[in-house]
């Protein structure tokens, strides 16, 4: 067969990444399906190919019968025919006789040549999907190709991806033929061909960036603890080490910088804040508002994830960020609410009455308090790990026992200053409402010689209710009562 064919096939399977034994199997059902057409049947038929497909034949297997015993023009041959192609041929042999394609009917070869075809995207398409689908989250490199309705059509070489709208970032603008590296987000099937999406907008592009360029996170020394993005304007990143001698920032920073910057450049100039996990909040919302410097972080709810931070009046702008984008982003970090006041503010709020509902109940022995009630010094608001671990040094852990000592008490614990106590009593006194018990009891002292004579000019000390002596309780208020005895009369206290 001449050699259009097999540069043809040589062609497939080197543009559209098709093995050779598939691009074999559809050259040879469609040199079959014509030779059928035309023929009507290819029981008959063999197809042969040379070394590395260099050649392609089809030919038609006869068997030779005598001179005018002809039945079967299509699968047999008279002897003189035969004997024409070989002059040792003889009746009963099998010949094989060489077809030229250009002897099929031409409607045939069409027919052929159209599902030769689609049965080549077929194989292509599922190998390519094979191929993309374990590439998903991986960066690619591509090529601007073309736009459409703003989405982005990139050349990744043997196959298409497009950058959708709402996965480039609003910052950035391309031009035809410009280099674009990108993140493999979604790989799927369509009735009009592989469809490969890609993203610039995905925080996790960020990641894989980081990753190409520090080495310590690819080799997972480094963890990413996350990364929250508003694309084209601000990245932060918190990460954290596994080793301690490895610094996480520094690592990300790299030498002069040189690392973060190969991130900020692919990003056309993005601000990233990359800043040190730590599982203990109150730091965690410190290092979320980086670059700004925070006095303190006080919790307002733990439960409901409230918290005030305070920072320095040249610090404010900084911290909230342009277009409060600072703070936003912290917030997305940490996944609390972050409230940002300067030292001015805060010294004007009241958080007294706050604190006081946080710690309601701390003294409750009731069931519904259960789970939700703290006992523990160390988890009262404005107490410094030092000073738990002074107490703790002289067994005052529990609130209840530290709420008992008085000034002078708590003066005379080694390690503990006259600035600690003024401390630690204000936070007693902010934090902590002891509720007396109703059922507390009131006393009546008598003599027992006046305990008939006086029986019913006895009261109540709370309500006014008359009592007697063999109550315990009084009738109108539930009160309880007790009678002491005194040497010298009787005298109602």
């Amino acid at each position: 067969m001449n050699s259009e064919l097999s540069e043809s096939i040589k062609a497939i399977t080197q543009d559209k990444g098709i093995s050779s034994d598939l691009v074999q199997k559809v050259v040879e059902e469609f040199l079959l399906a014509a030779y059928k057409k035309t023929y009507g049947t290819s029981d008959n038929a063999v197809v042969k190919f040379g070394e590395d497909l260099g050649d392609v034949s089809i030919s038609a297997k006869k068997v030779v019968v005598e001179d005018d015993d002809l039945y079967d023009p299509v699968g047999e041959l008279e002897l003189k025919d035969a004997k024409a192609l070989n002059e040792e041929a003889s009746v009963g042999d099998e010949l094989l006789i060489e077809i030229d394609p250009k002897e099929f009917d031409r409607s045939s070869v069409h027919t052929a040549k159209q599902r030769a075809k689609q049965y080549l995207r077929d194989i292509q398409k599922d190998t390519l999907f094979s191929e993309f689908s374990g590439k998903e989250n991986e960066v690619i490199i591509g090529y601007y190709q073309r736009e459409r309705n703003g989405n982005i059509y990139v050349d990744l070489g043997r196959t298409e991806g497009i950058l959708p709208r709402k996965n480039q970032s609003p910052r950035e603008t391309y031009a035809p033929g410009s280099r674009i590296k990108s993140m493999i987000s979604e790989v799927r099937k369509t009735p009009g061909g592989l469809q490969i999406v890609l993203t610039r907008r995905d925080p996790k592009f960020v990641e894989k960036l980081f990753e190409l360029e520090v080495p310590e996170i690819y080799e997972k020394t480094i963890l990413i603890h996350k990364i929250v993005r508003e694309a084209g304007y601000r990245t932060k990143i918190a990460v954290r080490s596994v080793k301690e001698e490895v610094d996480p920032i520094g690592a990300c920073v790299g030498l002069k910088g040189v690392r973060i910057q190969a991130v900020m450049k692919e990003l056309e100039g993005e601000r990233i804040d990359v800043l040190k996990y730590d599982p203990e909040p109150r730091e965690f919302i410190r290092n979320a508002l980086n670059p700004a410097q925070v006095s303190q972080v006080v919790i307002l709810d733990e439960q409901k994830k409230q918290a005030l931070a305070v920072v320095p009046d040249s610090q404010l702008s900084l911290a909230i960020g342009k277009q409060g984008l600072n703070v936003k982003l912290a917030n997305r970090l940490v996944d609390w609410s972050i409230d940002v006041k300067t030292e001015e503010q805060f010294a004007e709020m009241d958080l007294s009455r706050e604190a006081r509902e946080a710690a309601h109940g701390l003294f409750r022995d009731d069931e519904e308090a259960e789970g939700s009630v703290i006992t523990n010094v160390s988890e009262l608001e404005g107490i410094s790990e030092r000073l738990v671990g002074v107490l703790a040094e002289h067994n005052i852990v529990l609130i209840e026992t530290l709420v008992n000592l008085s000034r002078d008490d708590l003066g005379n614990i080694d390690g503990i200053t006259a600035q600690d106590v003024e401390t630690l009593m204000k936070v007693i006194e902010e934090n902590v409402e002891i509720v007396e018990d109703e059922g507390a009891e009131s006393t009546v002292d008598y003599s027992p010689e006046d305990a008939v004579e006086y029986e019913e000019e006895f009261e109540c000390p709370e309500c006014g209710h008359p009592v007697q002596i063999n109550m315990t309780q009084c009738p109108n208020c539930g009160v309880g009562l007790s009678f002491e005895i005194e040497e010298e009369g009787a005298e109602e206290k």
